[in-house]
């Protein structure tokens, strides 16, 4: 815990942002860090609240020691409190970014609506941690003689490359695209987390024995049997890119398209890639409907403003949520309530309870969606259609899961009812005994902090095949 009485003496204090009017001409992070003496009095409002519901299962994946770090970081003791965070979490500045913080709807605070700061104490100690040079490569004292495969970069690749390769294992990430990270990467805007972050990790992975291959399709440019038979095990880590499809009348329209090659392209611009193989899509002087209430779908908003769109209209089929969640039906679950993401705050317009009937379109091109309001059970209201001017639509509904063919369709492992590769969340083997699954791919869309963790238990599951024990944390 913190201060003893620190939750009684300090208000809670998030990290501010940038205006929207200066932070959406530009594609790069605009939160504005708190000083050191602000994160340490945050950390001091950590409570001695006897359970601490925050790094349960409801409310952190991988376990952070919440409690532990915020008493270092109010003690001064940041090194050590960096030393805590990894030990738990691989890529706490990924996290500190990008999760949605369920940690905070779990702290015992959040019954008063003032949680501790989880999420901004995190990121400082990452931060923080790597501007003083406390982050360094851990190489494996000793060489297992074993090799192993990861086909995948993002979040659960990554972890479980990390870990492998410090349990000693010889670990080599097939990566499709020509840069790792995945959809954390490729997926991700700039503005919510800049691939710098990634790109001295993975300089951290190289020098810990890690190997990356860029540009290799497995299952499609290579071989799944490569891997399986040139490797003691192989690791599916290649995420849910599936998207799911509403089969919407006029989603083949001229302006309509699936969101997260949107939210590719436009990371790729980003990054200087200059291989772009599909056609531009821009949504500069165009009204804008997004489809769908997710993360995604927020990434699509922000984006488009950055681009110049005119209009921004996000379409959500569920009805206006409540402002204050019933704290004694959802504590310390994840609840549902009225939330406002940074890019729909840059001017967004939110329809509730719409239902999307079909997209309008005028000489092949799409010109408006038309909608519905819905009923308490999601169908169509009659009478209560209304149409929205659009130039662009995106649809951004999640993703069902893995794709087929190629690597899970060449590997022939077995799957799921959902989709998904099949494989417990205890040996994460699938139905070849050489071949595990983890992250997305194995678990179905999900936060990047379950990424990490699923990546950091299928690498001592994997351990544990070659060795017969590990010494990794779960």
């Amino acid at each position: 815990m913190g201060k003893v009485t620190g939750f009684l003496e300090i208000d809670r204090q998030e990290a501010r942002y940038q205006p929207a009017s200066d932070r959406i001409r530009h594609y790069r992070e605009f939160t504005l860090p708190l000083s050191d003496a602000e994160v340490a009095g945050q950390a001091a409002r950590c409570m001695d609240c006897g359970i601490p519901f925050c790094h349960g299962p409801q409310g952190c994946p991988v376990n952070n020691q919440i409690p532990d770090w915020n008493d270092l970081v109010y003690a001064d003791d940041w090194e050590e409190a960096s030393r805590n965070l990894h030990s738990t979490n691989n890529f706490p500045e990924f996290t500190g970014r990008i999760c949605p913080a369920p940690c905070e709807e779990a702290c015992t605070l959040n019954l008063e609506n003032v949680p501790v700061a989880i999420k901004t104490v995190e990121q400082a100690i990452a931060d923080k941690a790597w501007a003083n040079g406390w982050i360094v490569p851990e190489p494996a004292a000793a060489k297992s003689g074993s090799r192993v495969a990861v086909v995948g970069s993002g979040p659960a690749g990554l972890a479980a490359a990390q870990q492998l390769a410090r349990a000693g294992h010889e670990v080599h990430v097939y990566e499709r695209e020509p840069r790792a990270g995945g959809l954390l990467r490729y997926g991700i805007p700039d503005f919510k987390m800049e691939k710098r972050h990634i790109d001295r990790r993975v300089e951290q992975m190289e020098a810990e024995g890690v190997t990356f291959h860029y540009g290799v399709n497995v299952g499609v440019t290579l071989p799944v049997s490569e891997l399986t038979d040139g490797y003691d095990a192989v690791l599916f880590a290649g995420g849910a890119e599936k998207p799911r499809d509403p089969q919407l009348p006029g989603q083949d329209l001229q302006g309509v398209h699936y969101a997260m090659p949107f939210l590719v392209q436009q990371n790729r611009r980003v990054g200087f890639e200059n291989a772009i193989p599909e056609a531009r899509v821009e949504a500069t002087a165009k009204h804008v409907v997004v489809i769908g209430g997710g993360d995604t779908a927020s990434d699509c908003v922000g984006t488009s403003f950055r681009q110049g769109a005119i209009v921004v209209t996000q379409l959500d089929i569920r009805p206006t949520p409540p402002k204050v969640e019933d704290k004694l039906l959802t504590w310390p679950y994840w609840p549902t309530k009225f939330r406002t993401s940074s890019s729909q705050a840059e001017g967004a317009e939110r329809e509730f309870a719409a239902v999307t009937l079909g997209i309008e379109g005028k000489n092949g091109k799409v010109v408006g969606v038309r909608c519905a309001r819905a009923d308490a059970k999601r169908q169509p209201i009659p009478g209560s259609e209304f149409l929205i001017k659009a130039d662009l639509v995106f649809i951004a509904l999640g993703f069902s899961g893995p794709r087929i063919d190629g690597l899970v369709e060449q590997s022939g492992v077995a799957l799921d009812k959902r989709g998904n590769v099949l494989a417990d969340e205890s040996s994460y083997v699938t139905s070849n005994p050489k071949v595990f699954a983890a992250g997305d791919m194995r678990r179905g869309q999900s936060l990047v902090v379950w990424a990490i963790r699923e990546g950091r238990q299928a690498a001592a599951a994997i351990d544990t095949f070659l060795t017969g024990s590990t010494k990794l944390p779960r």
